[in-house]
């Protein structure tokens, strides 16, 4: 089923335009993601998000920035029906398959009969992501025992991670990551850009502006960062931190509003020296290795 989970996963027929495939934007040589601030999908279209990167995805409850499907073989459906992305009928695809005669093999030996549907899609493609695991790296050696495999400065920043940094308020365990949603005030309520988040899904206004934390595992090339791609530079995302994140104040039509996002009381005014922030980079670089290479596959005809 892994075979055939990477030949959907890289195959272009999925779009309506035979042109994007998944690993247009989830692209292993960009740490399975686009290395572009936003999407770009059907007809050069440009979506308003970043593109996560499926780096242990395996582990990540729930999906999307936003937390809106929480099964990994039901969330490709999104990606092939939206307009802007791949904007293919779900309907169809499963026929559009059929007609290849060598995806009716391959699915004949990953289930009982080759059948092609909606489901079986979703299964292939959720257990190829499954393989898609960082790779080891120096904070893993430096946490099994290898005492020399963090720099000083890395250590450092471990510490600083830790305490005056205040990054593991939200970012902790295996994959540094609280898998919850936070406003960290880059929602633009009320302009041009705005982008409400969880609160799209859930419609409670407590989660107006919020955003699902991720995975900091291979941060250093996982970039553009944050929601909607708006920092290139490790060290800039940090500046924002230091000063407590976005706090916009709401214009005078809004002072009113009780819906107004206000940014999570986690995020506080830090005092980092220039020291601190090349330290808090150093380890970030450590918590990251570049993902290994991955050979496209040969496609079904």
């Amino acid at each position: 089923m892994t075979t055939l989970g990477k030949k959907l996963f890289f195959d272009p027929r999925l779009s309506s335009s035979n042109q994007i495939s998944c690993s247009s934007c989830h692209d292993p040589a960009r740490a399975w993601s686009d290395a572009r601030p936003t999407a770009v999908g059907h007809d050069h279209q440009t979506g308003k998000r970043n593109v996560p990167s499926l780096l242990n995805i395996w582990a990540m409850d729930p999906l999307f920035w936003d937390g809106r499907e929480d099964s990994l073989a039901a969330q490709y459906i999104h990606a092939v029906s939206d307009s802007i992305e791949m904007n293919q009928n779900p309907d169809a695809l499963p026929g559009k398959l059929a007609s290849i005669s060598g995806y009716n093999t391959l699915f004949a030996r990953a289930f009982p009969d080759s059948s092609i549907t909606l489901g079986r899609i979703g299964q292939a493609l959720a257990q190829f992501q499954r393989t898609i695991v960082s790779r080891e790296s120096d904070f893993d050696r430096f946490v099994q025992g290898e005492k020399q495999a963090l720099s000083d400065e890395a250590l450092r920043g471990l510490h600083l991670f830790r305490t005056k940094a205040r990054c593991m308020n939200c970012h902790h365990g295996r994959r540094f990551t609280d898998q919850k949603f936070h406003n960290l005030g880059l929602h633009y309520y009320g302009r041009k850009r705005e982008d409400l988040g969880r609160y799209n899904v859930t419609g409670d206004p407590e989660d107006m502006g919020k955003f699902r934390t991720p995975s900091l595992r291979d941060v250093a090339y996982t970039g553009p960062w944050f929601h909607n791609g708006l920092v290139n530079d490790l060290e800039h995302a940090i500046n924002m931190y230091e000063h407590g994140m976005a706090r916009p104040e709401p214009r005078p039509s809004m002072q009113d509003d009780p819906h107004y996002p206000v940014t999570s009381t986690l995020l506080k005014e830090l005092d980092l020296t220039k020291a601190d922030k090349s330290a808090l980079v150093a380890f970030l670089r450590s918590i990251s290795e570049r993902p290994r290479r991955v050979r496209r596959p040969e496609l079904p005809q």
